[in-house]
């Protein structure tokens, strides 16, 4: 999240600061999200973000080099997408750009054990992307990435809260609403918690009292659907890997995992523990910080047209 000043195009806030300023500011001031679905949507805002993060990270002089940098992608980028996040990072200022998988990045972050040839499954609930991979020996063997996570959650509460009590509420709310009454499996004890907004007919404030079984109702579509691709992996990947997923168990990552009853609806329906991460929210950024210890080994540039090459190898 970007909050800046449209008159002189200088950046106001970045991140939670300006994630509070979304809706509440006034007309020269713009707060939106330069990234959307995983991708990024406003190239300039994305410039101006990482210029505004690489400045509170690295206090460079003259004598500074430039800073290296490691940015997370999901799995299912196109070459073309991936091109567009190098770009933004060296305009913003950096010296050279390395790319790693969401998936295996938050692998590293929940301190899985992936340098061995025993296989192990992570799916990465995130903001904009569901990035489900199977990991074994440093690297993903099969992987799939769906534009249903946290942002499509809360414009779905945002719309049946418009169409079923005739109340607008906006991003940050239905957010709210998600974190504290949301859940993807039946069975826990009914709670409520009051919502305002704007009367869609008078324009008035009004206040609603929403229940967690009706959140349910609106979450249980995108929730089949990250399980459904989860079972597609499986079935995608070899007999031995999932023979070891069976014992290493499936490991949630990414802010959404936090909903009630993900790990339950997930065992339920493969027969495979699971378990959320430690901290899942920030796995993905701790995994990006512990790849830095062998960036001198990496590749620059993109990684899609090896990841296919490499993925079309194992299912021959």
């Amino acid at each position: 999240m970007v909050a800046i000043d449209k008159n002189t195009g200088k950046i106001l806030q970045v991140g939670a600061a300006a994630r509070s300023m979304l809706g509440r500011t006034p007309g020269n001031v713009v707060a939106m999200k330069p990234l959307r679905e995983g991708i990024i949507s406003d190239h300039e805002m994305t410039v101006s973000m990482l210029q505004a993060m690489l400045r509170s990270a690295n206090k460079s002089s003259v004598f500074t080099p430039k800073p290296r940098v490691v940015i997370s992608v999901p799995s299912g980028v196109s070459e073309v997408e991936e091109r567009s996040v190098i770009n933004a990072a060296l305009e913003a200022g950096a010296r050279r750009v390395f790319l790693i998988e969401e998936p295996l990045a938050a692998a590293l972050g929940a301190g899985l054990d992936i340098q061995g040839a025993k296989g192990h499954m992570v799916v990465d609930i995130g903001g904009g992307t569901t990035d489900i991979a199977v990991l074994s020996m440093n690297g993903v063997a099969v992987s799939s990435s769906l534009k249903v996570a946290g942002d499509h959650m809360d414009d779905l509460i945002a719309r049946y809260v418009r169409r079923q009590h005739g109340l607008a509420i906006g991003q940050v709310t239905a957010e709210s609403v998600k974190i504290q009454i949301g859940r993807v499996y039946a069975g826990a004890d009914e709670v409520s918690m009051n919502v305002k907004g704007r009367d869609v007919k008078n324009g008035m404030p009004r206040v609603v009292t929403l229940l967690s079984s009706e959140i349910f109702e609106v979450l249980r579509r995108p929730a089949r659907q990250i399980v459904d691709e989860v079972m597609s992996v499986l079935e995608q990947t070899s007999p031995e890997l999932v023979s070891d997923i069976s014992e290493t168990g499936i490991t949630l990552t990414g802010g959404c995992s936090q909903l009630y009853g993900f790990d339950a609806l997930l065992m339920e329906r493969t027969g495979i523990p699971c378990t959320v991460a430690d901290d899942p929210e920030f796995c993905t950024a701790y995994g990006c910080g512990k790849s830095l210890a062998w960036i001198n080994h990496m590749t620059e540039g993109p990684i899609n047209i090896a990841r296919k090459r490499m993925m079309k190898s194992n299912q021959y």
